[in-house]
């Protein structure tokens, strides 16, 4: 775009990055012990090849002689930085450049952007922070995953984010495995017109009984007894409104109320962005806006659809929006603000379904962002009966606030986790200390202890987010506070990495570590798979780009982790074989590693073997002789089941299986299901069989 003595073009992500070892240099080509550690003086760059196009362009504006000097407009923080310094250097340009340094695309913000202009060089701290980044991930990862590999003859990826984020699946996997479930029992008192939880006096929290015999000798001892109240505590509380989205805790609520992966949910947004211009920019990591975004706000308002209108009026009192530090708040806006709609009427028909269902839950916690507090009365109800004493609590709504606004048009029925004292926190009758009641009956609940919940990407995501906080060393508590592993924008793609390498599978909405996953963290170092490395590397990083540390004393303790990270696979790790893997697939789906599943031929050719990975089923000669290819969840959309390897079995063996929510037919090459009820005429019809001469 040209106009007005200026020239404005743009990078799409990165255009330039590092160079793989062998193309600095052929001898890496083979990965061989001999070649470890990989520790060149500069990590040459080059131009990614799907963007080379748009790098030619930037590279001739960049360099034409019409162009007396620069300005870089791209995000503001260390990755923005990255992206517009690697394309300065790789083009040559010797220019003179300046810094438009804004978290806002509003006009204001803009303009007071351009007022504030600094040159190019008040950033360089933050260059050198982002350069150090890059090339220390560049060091680790390849040097560990080489010398990891060569070790034990197995492909293995490593590296300083998606260690410990599969160490976080391992650990959680253990613990379940490990875990030995107790029974209990509890003990409830009807008083009539409420009911009491029985509790140990000297420890409130603990109502739990290790035997039926206990519960049952404290029922014989108050049955038909009178209770007395010894205390009635009642509490005003507020709860405050739920603050705006960034990508993580949108991930978080998509996955926990849409079931969404939070890869889906980051190219769902990344769509309502780029092609819809629903939302703002998502991949941020601030819940907060700037003062300037306060009309813009207002003015979206109006634009929602008319279903979230009867809303809009207890987010504007006095017909504005009240402004708070809660919501508004320039210094906790980092490169962009917290996700919000764009002021635009969206025409919700041009929308996918998914699409429509997420753009409601952005715009809907906008709304109720800048509500009032929920407010209730709590009373806790202590009553005691022959020396055994009972606990109840209440609840009386005084103010509904943010709770009036559904987080969804529909909400779906979110199961809670079931209160193992069962108690509810329904609205109590008006209590006194020294009233008395007469217990009326008295139950005894037997339950068992329930190991830890696996993780779903909900979960993950927050235990990503939160990495760190276990370290003894404050200063590693406090540089991980709001940052922990990965970045909103990368946190997504590490899941899916970590799966896609076969570390991690998914068990409908869990996320689980695989036996090669928990194989791979036995083996690791601590180094290398505690959150607490990247702390200190983010602690380091920040102190670079303060100017508080040199970078090249960085990058030295960088070279020297590396090493010893190919010393430790070499001569310290334990001895380990790791299952033979074959790998399969074509075009976005090469790659997936997968197990071989014994005394089964493909159905196609009958000559190749079936392997399973943790999306599919496919022909061993994939690609060669033979097209079979069977997705998992081919049958989902239709109402059926995810297959797994013992269903694809007996559907190979009986062609026929009847299941409890209905009937799947193998046919002439298609999978079909029938809901329960359904004429066997309708069939939803999957493919199964790829053949290369045509697709049924």
């Amino acid at each position: 775009m040209i106009g007005n003595g200026y020239t404005v073009t743009w990078a799409v992500g990165h255009l330039v990055t590092l160079m793989e070892p062998d193309e600095m240099d052929a001898k890496y080509k083979k990965w061989s012990n001999d070649t470890l550690p990989i520790l060149p003086d500069s990590i040459p760059l080059k131009v990614i090849s799907t963007s080379r196009d748009q790098y030619k362009i930037v590279k001739d504006l960049m360099n034409a002689p019409t162009t007396d000097s620069l300005i870089c407009a791209t995000d503001a923080g260390r990755e923005g930085e990255l992206i517009f310094r690697y394309i300065y250097e790789k083009t040559g340009c010797k220019k003179p450049f300046r810094r438009l340094w804004i978290n806002s695309m509003t006009d204001e913000a803009i303009k007071e952007g351009f007022k504030e202009i600094k040159p190019g060089s008040a950033y360089d701290g933050l260059y050198r922070s982002a350069k150090c980044r890059s090339e220390a991930d560049w060091l680790v990862g390849m040097n560990a995953s080489r010398a990891f590999t060569l070790r034990y003859h197995a492909l293995l990826s490593v590296g300083r984010v998606q260690t410990p984020t599969l160490a976080i699946l391992v650990r959680r996997r253990k613990e379940i495995e490990n875990f030995k479930p107790e029974g209990f029992c509890t003990v409830t008192a009807d008083f009539g017109d409420f009911k009491g939880i029985w509790f140990k006096e000297e420890q409130e929290s603990d109502t739990h009984l290790k035997t039926k015999e206990e519960a049952q000798e404290i029922i014989d001892k108050v049955k038909g007894k009178t209770a007395t109240i010894i205390s009635c505590d009642t509490q005003h509380k507020r709860e405050l409104p739920p603050q705006l989205y960034d990508l993580t805790s949108l991930q978080r609520d998509a996955n926990r109320m849409l079931g969404y992966t939070a890869d889906k949910t980051l190219k769902l947004a990344q769509s309502l962005y780029e092609t819809h211009k629903a939302f703002t920019y998502p991949r941020t990591d601030s819940r907060y806006l700037p003062p300037d975004m306060v009309p813009k706000v207002e003015q979206t308002f109006t634009y929602l659809p008319q279903s979230m209108q009867s809303f809009i009026p207890g987010a504007t009192p006095d017909g504005h929006i009240p402004v708070t530090k809660r919501t508004i708040d320039a210094s906790k806006v980092t490169d962009h603000h917290a996700i919000i709609p764009t002021p635009k009427r969206i025409d919700l028909s041009k929308l996918s379904p998914d699409e429509r269902q997420l753009y409601d839950l952005v715009s809907r916690r906008t709304i109720a962002a800048f509500y009032p507090a929920y407010e209730y009365d709590w009373t806790k109800v202590v009553s005691s009966s022959e020396g055994e004493t009972f606990r109840s609590t209440g609840r009386v709504v005084t103010e509904n606030g943010w709770r009036a606004v559904p987080p969804l048009e529909n909400p779906p029925r979110i199961r809670k986790a079931k209160k193992d004292t069962e108690e509810n926190e329904t609205a109590l009758p008006p209590l006194h200390a020294g009233d008395t009641r007469l217990i009326k009956s008295l139950s005894l609940n037997e339950d068992t202890t329930k190991p830890p919940a696996l993780h779903t990407d909900a979960t993950l995501l927050s235990a990503m987010e939160n990495a760190g906080k276990e370290s003894d060393d404050e200063e590693i508590v406090r540089q991980m506070k709001g940052s922990g592993i990965g970045t909103p924008a990368t946190r997504a793609a590490i899941i899916e990495r970590i799966i896609k390498v076969g570390y991690a599978e998914r068990k409908g909405k869990n996320l689980l570590a695989t036996d090669k996953g928990v194989q791979l963290i036995d083996l690791m170092p601590d180094e290398i798979s505690s959150a607490e490395t990247t702390g200190r590397w983010e602690l380091a990083l920040d102190q670079i780009t303060d100017g508080k540390q040199d970078a090249n004393a960085f990058m030295e303790s960088i070279r020297k982790f590396s090493t010893f990270l190919v010393s430790f696979a070499q001569t310290t790790a334990a001895e380990a074989a790791f299952p033979e893997e074959t790998r399969w697939g074509r075009g976005k789906h090469k790659g997936y590693s997968s197990k071989k599943i014994a005394d089964c031929k493909c159905p196609l050719c009958g000559k190749g073997a079936v392997l399973e990975s943790d999306r599919a089923f496919a022909c061993s000669e994939y690609g060669k002789t033979c097209y079979f290819t069977l997705w998992k969840d081919c049958l989902t959309r239709g109402g059926g089941p995810e297959l797994n390897e013992k269903l694809f079995k007996l559907i190979l063996e009986k062609k026929h299986v009847q299941g409890s929510t209905g009937t799947i037919l193998l046919s002439e090459g298609f999978l079909s299901f029938y809901r329960i009820g359904d004429e066997i005429p309708s069939a939803h019809k999957s493919l199964i069989y790829k053949k290369p001469e045509k697709v049924k």
